[in-house]
């Protein structure tokens, strides 16, 4: 029997021990990238929380019994002008921003299908894109007009907000105060302020498909049917895990619910929902109208992608989080000692307990990240920072990617390295600090061991 996780769950506003509807296949939902830009610093905390509970589960359920589902937005007002933009595509640009994305969050160590998916079993991680999912959306929504819960006005489809009694279980809001204090669309043909779109026109130049529901115009999906259609297809009308960030609660979340709910006959959606806090940099709000908008590609430049991870686990995840250059470097001096230590064993045994006893209590990654400095014996080490997608590599290559990105000629530092040895052999002190002064120049630290041997190192 698996050890028992607690989780907060949104919905309750309380933790409680996590149970699957069927431990054999435990199911998780989380909203991913909207592909029209390159994703920022704040997009890469739910992707590497998530990304970390699923480890978890499929740590304590195994493998073969976890199924990840983490869906790509590629159709949106956005994602159109951008194109228009740039003068291409809305496919070039949503195929162009994704391919990027994947490129920044694998060197942030994240799972992706590759790692995880066996040929000939059920996906482990799906990335569903909302433009393959049309026909689940049409589904969903023509169920809803026909039960009442939708209706057709002037090409659009809304969903009916006060035909559900309980619409707001999820972000706790009453209808009287969404009314008077949510940014909604006013439109003459809404029957309420809160009746959201889930299907409306499309002007001219963007995408369009058939439309459900009679309508003789083609059209497009609203955003919020799209998870709705995506996680159904992919977990079933109910699962254990929805998760996203804080500010995806009201309405996107809050719709979601509304969405599945009402053309399902559920109870709920997801027993569990979890959400990330905040991200703000050096003590502001992110903006671009302050200077301090960062990209994660950007951040990447400049730090190795498991220091970035490293830097967004020491908070918890339902924190606000200051991402600052000091914590950056903190978590650097990290990385490097865990690193001294593990040296290049490539495997260790299982996790150990006092490092997956933290991540059990709603994933305490400060707690967890406290016991891996506990721990001195490097393949178990090793293997406790692997539950957390740290130390991933050998100190030996980490040492050779350094080198590698520094442009360092190795063939000239061990002829000088020699060099060196020699005159220091003969006492010949000149040549020695000449040989020193070289090495220095070419960005290269030595250190004499006392066995007689001399290593070196990338200087920082």
């Amino acid at each position: 029997m698996a050890p028992m996780l607690r989780l907060y769950n949104t919905l309750t506003r309380e933790k409680a021990p996590f149970a699957p509807i069927d431990p054999t296949h435990v199911r998780m939902y989380a909203c991913g990238p909207t592909v029209y830009d390159a994703a920022h610093i704040g997009n890469a905390r739910p992707i590497i929380v998530f990304d970390l509970l699923f480890r978890l589960l499929r740590h304590l359920y195994g493998e073969a019994h976890v199924t990840y589902a983490r869906n790509v937005t590629d159709v949106d007002d956005k994602i159109n002008a951008r194109a228009a933009e740039r003068g291409i595509t809305i496919r070039e640009l949503t195929d162009g921003t994704l391919a990027a994305f994947h490129g920044d969050i694998r060197d942030l160590g994240v799972l992706m299908a590759e790692d995880v998916n066996v040929p000939g079993e059920r996906p482990r991680f799906i990335e569903p894109r909302a433009t393959d999912h049309i026909t689940e959306m049409h589904t969903i929504i023509e169920g809803l007009v026909a039960s009442g819960h939708a209706y057709v006005a002037e090409g659009h489809v809304l969903f009916d907000v006060p035909s559900m009694p309980d619409y707001g279980a999820l972000s706790k809001r009453p209808l009287d105060e969404m009314e008077s204090g949510a940014r909604v669309e006013v439109a003459p043909y809404k029957r309420s302020p809160l009746d959201f779109v889930l299907w409306k026109p499309s002007k001219p130049g963007e995408p369009s498909w058939p439309s459900p529901a009679g309508i003789a115009e083609p059209g497009r999906p609203g955003w919020h049917i799209e998870c709705s259609a995506m996680s159904w297809k992919h977990l079933g009308k109910t699962f254990d895990i929805h998760a996203g960030g804080l500010d995806l609660i009201f309405p996107h979340h809050e719709n979601e619910v509304a969405q599945s709910r009402c053309c399902f006959s559920t109870d709920v959606m997801a027993n569990v929902w979890l959400h990330n806090g905040f991200l703000q940099v050096e003590g502001q709000k992110m903006s671009k109208s302050l200077g301090n908008f960062v990209t994660l590609r950007e951040v990447l430049k400049d730090w190795p992608g498991e220091v970035v991870r490293l830097a967004m686990l020491k908070t918890h995840y339902r924190q606000p989080i200051d991402w600052t250059v000091r914590g950056l470097e903190e978590a650097a001096k990290m990385i490097d000692r865990w690193y001294g230590i593990v040296g290049d064993v490539t495997a260790g045994p299982e996790a150990p307990a006092s490092v997956v006893e933290p991540l059990l209590d709603d994933l305490n990654t400060a707690a967890a990240l406290a016991e891996l400095h506990r721990l001195d014996d490097p393949a178990t080490l090793k293997a406790g920072a692997g539950l957390l997608g740290l130390l991933a590599g050998t100190k030996s290559a980490r040492e050779d990617k350094a080198i590698a990105a520094a442009g360092v000629d190795v063939a000239a530092v061990e002829a000088a390295i020699e060099a060196r040895r020699a005159a220091r052999a003969a006492k010949d002190w000149p040549a020695s600090d000449r040989a020193r002064d070289a090495l220095a120049a070419m960005g290269v630290t030595v250190k004499d061991n006392k066995d007689g041997t001399t290593i070196w190192t990338v200087s920082p």
